[in-house]
């Protein structure tokens, strides 16, 4: 499944999973297991609600070094066990966030074996918050949560 990516605002991270794409959809979709990876350890979610349907709730709450971080949006676009839309753009009922931050598009592609090629895009509304997005370190942080998922889809399976 491909995504046309814009260089200047869109950021990527693709990783080779050793899980099938319906482990990691069930834990990207299901509060319990997705509070269990979201967020790099020693952080962690401490609420989650998940209404997996266009136009549905995606509302994650971080505990980071003692500070509490809503992060309230919905779904665009659901295809089982191949990709999730979701923004923070727009909150349940379709209403506009004060200050959206990025559009992420996760996708799961089968590579047969058990193993999946997964691939999270944040997409940014211009080029400067990509940037902001980048230095607060994307690659790293989104990469711990990959290898945080794919520790705990291998647990489920």
């Amino acid at each position: 499944m491909t995504v046309d990516l814009d260089p200047d605002c869109d950021l990527v991270l693709t990783r080779e999973l050793q899980a099938p794409p319906a482990v990691l959809y069930r834990c990207w979709t299901t509060p319990e297991h997705l509070m269990q990876w979201f967020v790099p350890k020693p952080h962690k979610v401490v609420a989650c609600t998940l209404d997996v349907r266009p136009g549905g709730a995606c509302n994650t709450t971080f505990d980071v070094d003692g500070n509490i971080m809503e992060n309230k949006g919905v779904y665009l676009e659901v295809v089982p066990d191949e990709k999730l839309v979701f923004t923070d753009t727009y909150t349940a009922g379709w209403k506009p966030a004060a200050e959206p931050f990025m559009t992420a598009i996760v996708t799961f592609e089968d590579l047969g074996g058990g193993r999946t090629r997964y691939t999270a895009v944040a997409r940014h509304r211009n080029a400067e918050a990509a940037k902001t997005h980048a230095e607060m370190g994307f690659q790293d942080g989104w990469g711990t949560v990959a290898a945080q998922l794919e520790a705990y889809a291998q647990g489920l399976m």
